[in-house]
């Protein structure tokens, strides 16, 4: 049987990692360091974190999963952007890699519970564990965690949840670590050191991807881009053309290989169309009485909204506040107050301008 006091915390050697070790050191835990390797550059992660864990006296572990986190998570990234969608590689990664892994890796050295560095924290209600959000607004990370069953949260431990990120390194100078607690931390996709439009290039087949036309919103050609890839939703700098005025993304359309640009104000939007990908989690929703917030990005803001089944397959999202830059790949995530409910992925808008012009939204029953 699993040790009680065992816990396997997946460890990178930076700040968040170094402080949940020293807090559940001192809240009676055996922490037993575990870190995975992802990418070719993860050598200095893996070195970083044995010196940690050498530091601390810990058990640790590495394990090699670079081979397939290439072949599904990576080749996702590069996908979605070949299909004109945003992606979320760290969603797909928590679900399975990153807390599949650490299960494992727990289950095979005798710890019960798994803990990370992630800024959330757990909350029971109606008998069921939910995560909910960080203290700390500006690090809270629930946004990247909704594809996690109740089977998983019920094996974790969180201890940064309670803590602003200053608070982490008061922390941490606290305990001897003045160093870490002054070092930078990096806001980049783990195997995308820069730009994600060169990391596309040297990992897609560039034959893909194919020069079009940017167009206004009347269908006006306006010139060339460079291919889809290489635009998100939202967008206004690097887009290299110059129309005397400021100019965003409005819609990448695969298609017609075109991507139309127009002023902010066609960025905003009343509705959002979302893909049916976890049915549990959309029916405890249709069928709850709640007061729903989405957030449709990390960092964006909660979103006052209802929901209605569309009987298509798709769910229709009603913003009650303003929204802009919907972006199809991109996660949306259901909060009640600071609970988690659940998420989805946005889908294509495409349908939205039907739907409207049919009066087909008065029809439908938001909840």
């Amino acid at each position: 049987m699993a040790s009680n006091r065992r816990v396997l915390i997946g460890i990178s050697g930076g700040i968040d990692s170094t402080a949940a070790c020293l807090m559940l050191r001192e809240q009676g835990y055996e922490p037993v360091g575990m870190t995975m390797r992802v990418w070719d550059d993860g050598a200095d992660v893996a070195q970083e974190a044995a010196a940690l864990a050498a530091r601390l006296g810990m058990e640790h572990h590495v394990v090699d999963a670079r081979k397939e986190f290439e072949e599904t998570v990576v080749a996702d990234f590069v996908n979605e952007y070949l299909e004109a969608r945003t992606p979320n590689p760290c969603v797909m990664c928590n679900r399975l890699f990153k807390f599949r892994l650490l299960i494992d890796c727990a289950d095979k050295h005798d710890c019960a519970m798994i803990a990370t560095g992630h800024y959330v924290r757990l909350v029971t209600t109606n008998g069921h564990l939910h995560v909910r959000r960080g203290v700390d607004d500006k690090k809270d990370q629930s946004y990247f965690l909704w594809r996690l069953d109740e089977s998983v949260l019920r094996r974790c431990v969180f201890p940064l949840g309670n803590y602003r990120k200053e608070e982490v390194r008061d922390y941490l100078r606290s305990r001897g670590f003045d160093a870490k607690a002054e070092a930078k931390e990096s806001m980049e996709v783990c195997f995308v050191p820069g730009d994600y439009r060169d990391f596309l290039k040297k990992h897609c087949d560039t034959e893909k991807i194919k020069e079009g036309w940017f167009v206004s919103p009347d269908g006006r050609k306006l010139g060339m881009h460079k291919g889809l890839p290489y635009y998100t939703i939202g967008q206004r700098k690097g887009l290299g053309i110059a129309l005397g005025r400021p100019a965003y993304v409005l819609k990448l359309n695969s298609a017609t290989n075109t991507v139309m640009l127009g002023d902010k104000e066609g960025l905003k939007a009343e509705y959002m169309l979302v893909e049916r990908c976890n049915s549990s989690d959309i029916d405890f929703l249709l069928h709850g009485d709640r007061q729903l917030s989405v957030m449709i990005r990390y960092r964006g803001l909660p979103i006052p909204c209802r929901i209605a089944d569309a009987g298509d397959g798709s769910i229709v999202v009603k913003f009650l506040a303003e929204a802009e830059s919907v972006t199809p790949g991109q996660s949306a995530v259901f909060y009640d107050g600071d609970t988690l409910l659940g998420g989805v992925y946005i889908a294509n808008q495409r349908m939205l301008g039907k739907y409207l012009s049919d009066g087909y939204m008065d029809k439908l029953q938001f909840k």
